[in-house]
């Protein structure tokens, strides 16, 4: 098994210092940028504004408004750079990242991606404690030592459960922002957390059937290799059903009429997606369904902020 984490050797470190300064400075601020996973932060800043718009209080402070989605990006960023750090090894044998993301492709330096990814997690944390409260800078620096550390040098080459118990900080932006404005982490908040910690294991799994056999090259435990792919859809029915039932639940928490229409409708394109790409069984299929899950959590969240943003104006 590979060991994420496992330092490089001098002659690599060179060649890749080599790579790094023989590349102009916008390609470079691009590699940075793609060392934070900017599809998994859109995700992650699009629910966390979903939860401010749902709350209200900062909605008629665009600025703050602002600065909590900056912050969270931060945090965001700096847990995944530090993914991809730990993990440049075994990115460098699948094919999936080998050829896409930064470090295996020697665009940025071993030092700068620990530089860059520090200084977004101390920025971040410390941003939140000064301009808003301890709670939301003690739930943004728990959740980048939760994701980079213990999901991404434990959980994940140990356990199949790993995307399960990782999901958790993934699912904190709604958590985070709503700490920030208000000091305190309600219901609602907690249920928006459900949402995503309940949709992330169908949405990783279905990737992990496309890929499995690039798992299985570098021996992490994902649930296809170790259950089979029968029960692996199996479980992805499941969590996606749980999913679907929290998602209608929110509703009962204050979200509108708007928000609950596009909750079932999106639901049940999700569900049916799911059940067809199931009884096809193809790895083309269950690609397919990671696909459709990136758009089911942004419409649904989408439709929260568009919900709320209706009934502001209104009252």
């Amino acid at each position: 098994m590979l060991i994420p984490g496992i330092l490089l050797s001098g002659e690599h470190l060179k060649s890749d210092a080599m790579n790094t300064t023989s590349l102009r400075f916008d390609k470079k601020l691009l590699a940075y940028l793609a060392l934070t996973k900017p599809t998994i932060q859109l995700l992650v800043v699009l629910t966390g504004a979903a939860a401010l718009v749902y709350e209200g209080s900062l909605t008629t402070q665009p600025l703050k408004f602002l600065w909590v989605m900056v912050l969270l990006a931060m945090a965001g960023g700096a847990a995944n750079a530090f993914n991809q750090v730990f993990e440049r090894d075994v990115d460098s044998n699948m094919r999936r990242t080998a050829k896409r993301r930064p470090l295996p492709l020697g665009h940025i330096s071993l030092t700068g991606a620990y530089l860059f990814a520090g200084s977004l997690a101390v920025g971040s944390t410390i941003g939140f404690w000064l301009s808003f409260n301890w709670l939301s800078a003690v739930l943004a620096g728990v959740t980048i030592l939760f994701y980079s550390l213990f999901y991404t040098l434990y959980l994940k080459p140990r356990t199949p459960q790993n995307i399960v118990i990782g999901g958790a900080a993934g699912s904190m932006g709604p958590v985070i922002t709503l700490a920030a404005a208000t000091g305190e982490v309600s219901l609602a908040a907690w249920l928006m957390f459900a949402i995503i910690f309940f949709w992330t294991p169908p949405h990783f799994w279905s990737l992990a059937i496309y890929y499995k056999e690039d798992y299985r090259e570098v021996g992490y435990p994902m649930m296809p290799l170790v259950i089979g792919e029968t029960r692996t859809w199996a479980s992805i029915m499941r969590y996606t059903i749980i999913t679907i039932l929290i998602s209608v639940g929110l509703y009962f928490t204050g979200a509108g009429v708007l928000y609950l229409l596009a909750a079932l409708i999106l639901g049940g394109f999700l569900l049916r997606k799911t059940i067809e790409a199931q009884k096809t069984g193809s790895p083309q299929a269950a690609r397919g369904v990671f696909g459709i899950s990136i758009v089911y959590l942004l419409a649904l969240f989408t439709a929260l902020i568009v919900d709320h943003s209706i009934y502001i104006s209104i009252f």
